[in-house]
């Protein structure tokens, strides 16, 4: 089965990130807006279950964090991806490397850029007009994040909760 690690935002930045999604992203119907902690990883339902458990020790390792989006980014030339760009803390930081180092699946293809896909798998034409666009919008959000969630993938690729945890010791 395929599991992931994820951030939701807010439903109120969600709906934000929806309003674009819906145009500009191919996979906004397989998962809400999210911040990416580790991504699509196999594994068995045995070594879920001990992860499982992992996840619970590194929930505790770590304190709710203040999530803050500053502006509208891109991957470009290595992806035509549109983004909101997260802000790194020590936290999101510490989560993603307990995440690769603890957990099945390798290391990422990727340094660790937290942010909120906007749009992605976009024509070169189509990614520029966009993000001029969005560039001249921008974002400036902030909110308390308090959980992490471990995802897994349905048969018709659509991620859902298996399971959520609580930062800190309470």
């Amino acid at each position: 089965m395929n599991y992931a690690l994820v951030v939701f935002p807010s439903k109120k930045l969600q709906d934000l990130v929806n309003s674009y999604r819906k145009r500009y992203d191919p996979k906004y119907a397989l998962i809400p807006p999210h911040i990416t902690l580790k991504a699509a990883f196999e594994a068995s339902e045995e070594e879920a279950e001990v992860f499982r458990g992992q996840l619970k020790e590194i929930a505790k390792k770590y304190n709710p964090f203040l999530l803050k989006v500053t502006k509208v980014k891109s991957f470009e030339p290595v992806s035509n991806t549109i983004y909101f760009k997260v802000e790194p803390t020590p936290e999101l930081e510490g989560l993603f490397a307990d995440f690769r180092d603890r957990l099945p699946g390798g290391p990422p293809p990727y340094p660790f850029v937290p942010h909120i896909t906007i749009g992605q798998e976009l024509s070169k034409e189509e990614h520029a007009d966009v993000f001029r666009q969005l560039e001249m919008v921008g974002i400036d959000h902030e909110e308390k994040v308090n959980r992490f969630h471990l995802l897994y993938q349905l048969e018709n690729g659509v991620w859902t909760v298996y399971e959520t945890y609580h930062l800190g010791k309470d």
